[in-house]
């Protein structure tokens, strides 16, 4: 038997097949692309994920054509947050809102003032990514699409949908709603009221590792599975990062460097700390929650740097690396999407500080991976405040393909940083356990063990005192820029 996982992220769905011994058999990619119509708004389209998905699975069967016959369960994991509502014959009414839009500031505003304890009961303060405020936003702002609305679900949901039929979501990725309790895992009325909804428009819950339902008669026939395929109901990225990465009990850390950022520690129970910008939410592991950090910016920074300067970011990084000679003397700010944690900033932006005639594509590149590893630091300061403080965290993602960016983010963490073996599978890997967990029924921790560690990256005790030199101006730098960052908005 084999498992498939599949992963909705922002750039890209990823696909994966796994057998018994959780060998990769197959896996792919296709990417994806969002639309920008304003300032702060981010947006894709549904039926581009669906037509991705189609594509993952076709590219899966010639790949390994008897892997792919012998799938016996599907996982689904899928960027969390982004609000897709459909009308009564199930068709979205308009581009869903992602994760990184920050155009309900207001609404914001208004949820915080009609539940003043939403920090405790939904495990963080409101911020403009997470899916009631852009429910508010519709409804101030788009009153008829509002007015139609019959379900409203995550990203990865409108994929089972599409599969199953079934109307359901995971405890992981209703957590990113602001409309779940997350302490009781079930949605809570009082979120609901203010967020203008009824519970009948939110799909029902289940743990990450329960069936959902089951890939359609015409489907399995349209892809050659003559069986019956159970859907787990799966995870958002980060739960599912966190399962396939082995953190599923109490203390497991890890830190997840793709297009965002997310320092992750596993917790036996619902810990909040929200005015540090912490998220605590349920865990796609039954009975587990985990305190995260959420930067809204990290690979993707190197991927604007690029795009910038016209190269690849391998070449960049390596050419970087040659011309290393201490910390940079420049300042980056990585707030090109605004920030969350521990800033909660829809407003901020990236900025270069201390450029001058003699800078080079290298110093620039440079600055942008100290700038992300110093909001990496910020995100690790905002943990030790909730209590959680792991002494050799795992990274795992696409930014750990570069040794160099690895040792600095060592360094400016000051602490060692492991490398497991498969680290740049992520959630497409956890999805495919989830959905082995749902057709066998296993114990989770026997499944979802840690792979082994390849290396362990030590932080550069002399980089170490130079960045620790640099991490106030960092942060100075913001909160001198912060209020001009909220002029720049119309």
């Amino acid at each position: 038997m084999t498992y498939a996982g599949f992963d909705l992220g922002t750039s890209a769905l990823k696909g994966i097949i796994v057998d018994e011994t959780q060998e990769t058999l197959a896996e792919c990619e296709i990417p994806l692309t969002s639309m920008r119509p304003r300032d702060l708004w981010s947006e894709q389209d549904p039926d581009q994920w669906w037509t991705a998905f189609e594509a993952a699975v076709a590219a899966l069967r010639n790949k390994s054509p008897e892997a792919w016959s012998a799938v016996r369960g599907i996982g689904l994991s899928g960027q969390m947050h982004g609000a897709v509502v459909l009308d009564a014959a199930d068709r979205p009414l308009r581009p869903a809102i992602l994760w990184n839009d920050g155009r309900a500031t207001a609404e914001c505003r208004a949820l915080m003032q009609a539940v003043p304890d939403i920090g405790s009961l939904a495990g963080v303060n409101a911020m403009p990514g997470f899916l009631a405020p852009k429910l508010l936003w519709l409804r101030r702002h788009e009153p008829d699409v509002f007015a139609r609305i019959r379900r409203v679900m995550l990203p990865k949901d409108y994929l089972r949908l599409r599969l199953t039929g079934d109307f359901a979501t995971d405890m992981s990725d209703a957590a990113g709603t602001l409309l779940l309790d997350e302490a009781e895992r079930c949605w809570s009325s009082k979120l609901i009221d203010a967020a203008g909804l009824r519970v009948e428009q939110l799909p029902h819950l289940l743990e990450g590792s329960m069936q959902s339902g089951r890939l359609s008669t015409s489907l399995a026939a349209a892809w050659d599975l003559d069986h019956d395929v159970p859907v787990a109901a799966g995870g958002g990225d980060a739960a599912c990062g966190a399962v396939g990465i082995g953190a599923v009990e109490d203390g497991n850390a890890f830190i997840s460097l793709g297009t965002s950022t997310q320092y992750v520690v596993v917790r036996r129970r619902h810990q909040p700390l929200a005015d540090a910008g912490i998220h605590a939410f349920c865990h796609a592991a039954p009975g587990r929650w985990f305190q995260m950090a959420v930067l809204l910016n990290g690979a993707s920074c190197l991927g604007w740097i690029a795009s910038v300067l016209g190269t690849d970011p391998a070449g960049l990084v390596a050419h970087a690396e040659a011309a290393f000679k201490g910390p940079s003397e420049l300042l980056f700010l990585p707030y090109l999407q605004g920030e969350r944690t521990p800033h909660n900033d829809a407003n901020a932006k990236g900025v270069f500080f201390g450029l001058h005639g003699k800078t080079t594509a290298a110093d620039l590149v440079q600055a942008v991976l100290e700038g992300v590893a110093f909001s990496v630091v910020d995100a690790q300061l905002a943990l030790q405040a909730a209590g959680a403080d792991p002494a050799q965290p795992t990274v795992i993602g696409g930014g750990t393909r570069s040794a160099f960016w690895m040792k600095l983010l060592a360094s400016a963490l000051g602490k060692p940083l492991a490398l497991h073996r498969g680290r740049e599978k992520g959630p497409a890997f956890g999805a495919a356990r989830l959905a082995r967990l749902a057709v066998t029924g296993e114990d989770m921790p026997a499944v979802c063990t840690a792979p082994a560690i390849e290396n362990v990256v030590e932080p550069d005790h002399r980089l170490m005192a130079a960045y620790a030199e640099r991490l106030p101006r960092f942060r100075s730098l913001y909160a001198a820029l912060k209020p001009e960052f909220a002029k720049s908005i119309g």
